[in-house]
């Protein structure tokens, strides 16, 4: 076994380039060193990810399965650092990883171009994932250009201490009850609390609770023809002012952008104490408030059940070493290892043999007060019954609106009816 300077991690950043793929990339083998025992060439596999997927302990054990593999992992800190990473190199025709994971908001813009992606359809899979999530990433014709990883289902995630102090209940059946599953009675419980409480806010966030409520909405921004309705649905900005109105108006909100810096720092000063929570988001919480205790997790969500986000593995026909990394993306997407994923940082499988396993529903998560995240994230996602359309310029008109709650929310520039001018002028450009 060779010497293992095991993965890196590095931080992808790159300016955002307009999708105009040409026909490019390599598909020739590497020239590398044989493995005298196995007779298998030595590869160095790089891997593209972004937030937390909980892959890093399964690098260390596919390596160690297989003697000839050596990763090298690339970790954005975000989904719009990997995209942005993603769409620059694509567009150049070089610069990606062997494996890059795609997060499903932009999937609609990639999957305008299957030939910059290795068709991963294999009967060895066929079946592995609910039904929808492969739907999503398989084109007209049958390619298959992602292997599913994770889905979102949401609950809502809450400091139990701050709760106390504020005479609020703290069991998770109780604050099930108390938040009631609408999103009037999550708004009033967050009144009552930032009533009762020393100045801390009710969420981290206007961005991540539009997020959690647009989610609900099965056509938001724009029609299966391709029409994009995002500027003219009353739902859509009803969604943007509720949202304002309960972190502006009254407070709730504790006017960080998710992912800044300060919102990081945010999670050890006792700035918020609830936040939307799908099943990724647990280990960015346990990450970020490292020493801190008191998190839980109620199951429960506003307006009934919700899924954000959701991931895949796509191998890039620009690598060299598609073959070997098609393996790793099997591997590491195989119900076996999603499981081992789930327990690292609580990335809800897809997959349908995962989502049946007893390790899976019998998991607890100790950071969570030992909360029992397993069956909970798995009533979750039963919960969920709209999947929302989301078509090639979703990501854009998203980014778009976020951008107009932070200017309100964070930045403190504008008022709720020039921002949202602002979007429509955005949502008009495209």
């Amino acid at each position: 076994m060779h010497n293992r300077a095991k993965f890196t991690a590095l931080s992808a950043s790159a300016v955002c380039l307009a999708l105009a793929v040409s026909a490019c990339g390599s598909t020739s083998a590497p020239a590398g060193n044989v493995d005298d025992a196995t007779g298998e060439s030595d590869v160095t596999l790089t891997v593209a990810t972004f937030n937390e997927f909980g892959y890093e302990d399964l690098f260390t054990e596919y390596e160690e399965l297989n003697d000839n593999v050596t990763i090298e992992h690339k970790k954005a800190a975000t989904s719009n650092e990997a995209r942005d990473n993603l769409t620059t190199r694509l567009a150049a025709g070089s610069g990606l990883s062997d494996i890059e994971a795609i997060e499903v908001d932009w999937l609609a813009e990639l999957m305008e171009y299957p030939d910059q992606f290795a068709d991963l359809a294999d009967p060895a899979v066929d079946g592995r994932w609910l039904d929808w999530k492969t739907e999503a990433a398989t084109t007209p014709d049958g390619q298959l250009i992602g292997y599913g990883t994770d889905v979102g289902p949401q609950g809502v995630c809450y400091r139990a201490d701050l709760f106390e102090e504020a005479g609020l209940p703290t069991d998770r059946d109780e604050v099930a009850a108390l938040l009631g599953g609408t999103w009037d009675s999550y708004f009033e419980a967050g009144r009552d609390f930032v009533a009762a409480s020393d100045g801390v806010a009710w969420f981290d966030s206007a961005g991540a609770t539009y997020q959690g409520m647009i989610n609900q909405v099965e056509n938001a921004y724009e029609n299966e023809d391709g029409t994009v309705i995002a500027a003219d649905n009353a739902e859509v900005k009803e969604i943007y002012e509720t949202v304002v109105a309960a972190s502006v108006d009254d407070n709730l909100s504790a006017h960080l952008g998710q992912w800044s810096e300060d919102w990081t720092a945010g999670f050890q000063s006792d700035a918020f104490a609830t936040m939307l929570c799908p099943g990724w988001m647990l280990g960015v919480i346990e990450g970020n408030a490292e020493g801190v205790e008191g998190w839980d997790i109620a199951n429960v969500f506003p307006g009934g059940g919700g899924n954000w986000g959701g991931s895949y593995l796509t191998v890039p026909v620009q690598g060299e070493n598609q073959a070997e990394a098609k393996k790793l993306a099997d591997w590491l997407t195989a119900p076996e290892q999603q499981i081992k994923a789930f327990n690292a940082k609580g990335t809800f499988p897809s997959q349908v043999d995962a989502l049946e396993s007893t390790d899976l529903l019998g998991a607890t998560n100790e950071f969570f007060n030992d909360a029992p995240t397993g069956e909970i994230l798995a009533e979750r996602a039963l919960a969920v019954d709209i999947t929302p359309f989301k078509g090639p310029k979703y990501f854009p008109i998203n980014d778009a609106m976020q951008q107009a709650l932070t200017r309100v929310d964070v930045d403190q520039t504008d008022d709720v009816a020039s921002s949202w001018d602002k979007f429509v002028t955005a949502v008009n450009a495209l």
